[in-house]
């Protein structure tokens, strides 16, 4: 096999792997959020933490556990339509990145846990998740401004506040 295509099909396959298994985390924990189980799980977590201390006194724990479910589900919709819609993709990627940084910094914001712990050993993997969900949106910005330059050779897309 020419080292060249094996590249291709290697880096093909291996993007797909990547973009897919966080549309599949994200889906699956967004929906598990909505069980009373995954809500009391999480509730230590976001009651100690900088971002999410608010949600449960203003939702409850099940409503802020359910918001938190459905933004992650959407989410995994956004980076999922990556072929059709780059640009979305990309958006998705990028919430899916700020969804693991938060997630990492209950490492560091809920008393008690033992940085050694199987729980901060869960955690830990969103470091990797969180390079995973930025390489997906560069690949997706990549494509939105590639289909840009094939439709119109003239002009390129380009975002601006």
């Amino acid at each position: 096999m020419n080292i060249a295509i094996l590249q291709s099909l290697l880096e093909r396959v291996g993007a797909g792997v990547l973009r897919y298994s966080l549309v599949f985390i994200f889906l699956g924990y967004g929906l598990f959020k909505f069980t009373a189980v995954e809500a009391a799980a999480i509730a230590p977590l976001t009651e100690n933490s900088p971002f999410f201390f608010w949600l449960n006194p203003l939702l409850g724990q099940q409503g802020g556990s359910n918001l938190i479910g459905g933004v992650e589900i959407l989410t995994a919709l956004a980076i999922a339509v990556r072929r059709p819609l780059p640009f979305v993709s990309a958006l998705g990627s990028l919430a899916a990145a700020g969804a693991l940084f938060v997630t990492l910094s209950f490492i560091l914001s809920t008393p008690g846990l033992d940085p050694t712990s199987v729980d901060a050993g869960f955690l830990v993997k969103d470091a990797t998740l969180l390079g995973a969900a930025l390489w997906t949106a560069g690949e997706a910005l990549r494509a939105y401004l590639a289909g840009s330059v094939a439709a119109s050779p003239t002009s390129s897309r380009s975002v601006t506040a």
